[in-house]
């Protein structure tokens, strides 16, 4: 289950009515921030127990846990002490707050599944899209995110969809199958020189490379180099920030197989254009976190 489709749960979830019992007062807000400060002061008190999760899926109980602990290894107390903003949709409590990890700031929604006066800690999302905003029909505008939220939300769809195609092709076919199936080398080369026409081919699909992955898919790309003998580009990617920050995939793929996907579709687009390709990885902060893909003629 993907974080993006989890994303889409607690949407579902946020366009609920509240139904309160016949006769019954409304809950107090005071009686949720309670969930709250007892959650986060569980958390200063050592490793949040596992039995206090119950996640929407089971498959996410050992992945959620693993984020608050690395959470609680990085945080700074006083942001958690702060009164976040407080949502009830039936037995949901959402609690909306900004954290910091490792200099950068982001929202983070903690769910929290309340029945019978117990709390259990049920999921963490760090994209929150305020569709409870959006307004009455006919309603032709909807609140948006930031490019690179949307971004996130396309490249994570698009390969947790990729990653399950290829564990049953692995199973139905073999791993080798598996990997050629990535092999789109000799269609991204014709997109390259018909659609980038005034440009010599290997050079256009450079140039092509640097404009689809900054402009369709959100990437960091810097052009460091591009001559006729070898050319030289330099990413941070989506693809390798997925694996660090979606629980999902690393259950479901080893890095050194999903790493092997993106050298198994680089290596045939650039055989498909007449460059050899060599990558060098940088592993700030995680794992492929920044790749330098040198390009050198073939012939």
């Amino acid at each position: 289950m993907t974080r993006a489709v989890l994303s889409f749960l607690l949407i579902a979830l946020s366009a609920a009515p509240v139904l309160e019992a016949a006769g019954a007062p409304p809950r107090p807000a005071q009686d949720d921030l309670a969930v709250w400060e007892e959650f986060v002061a569980a958390m200063k008190a050592g490793e949040f127990p596992a039995a206090k999760v119950e996640p929407y899926y089971e498959e996410l109980r050992g992945p959620l846990l693993g984020f608050l602990a690395e959470m609680r290894a990085k945080a700074s107390w006083a942001e958690w002490d702060r009164a976040p903003e407080v949502h009830r949709v039936g037995e949901h409590v959402h609690f909306l707050t900004p954290l910091n990890f490792d200099g950068r700031s982001a929202e983070y929604c903690f769910t929290f599944l309340v029945e019978g006066g117990r709390w259990s800690f049920r999921h963490l999302e760090a994209i929150t899209i305020r569709l409870d905003r959006t307004p009455p029909p006919p309603a032709t505008s909807f609140p948006d995110v930031d490019e690179a939220t949307k971004a996130h939300i396309r490249e994570e769809t698009s390969w947790s969809r990729e990653v399950r195609v290829f564990n049953e092709l692995a199973a139905f076919k073999g791993r080798e199958y598996a990997f050629d199936s990535f092999k789109d080398g000799d269609g991204y080369f014709l997109a390259a020189k018909t659609w980038v026409p005034f440009v010599e081919p290997r050079r256009a699909f450079i140039l092509y490379a640097c404009w689809e992955q900054a402009n369709l898919r959100g990437n960091t790309v810097t052009l460091e180099k591009l001559g006729d003998a070898e050319a030289e580009v330099r990413m941070s990617t989506y693809f390798f920030g997925l694996y660090k920050a979606s629980a999902h995939l690393r259950q479901r793929i080893a890095f050194e197989d999903y790493r092997r996907i993106f050298e198994t579709i680089w290596r045939d687009r650039a055989r498909a254009a007449g460059w050899a390709l060599e990558i060098e990885y940088g592993n700030e902060g995680f794992p492929a976190s920044a790749c330098v893909l040198r390009f050198k003629r073939a012939d």
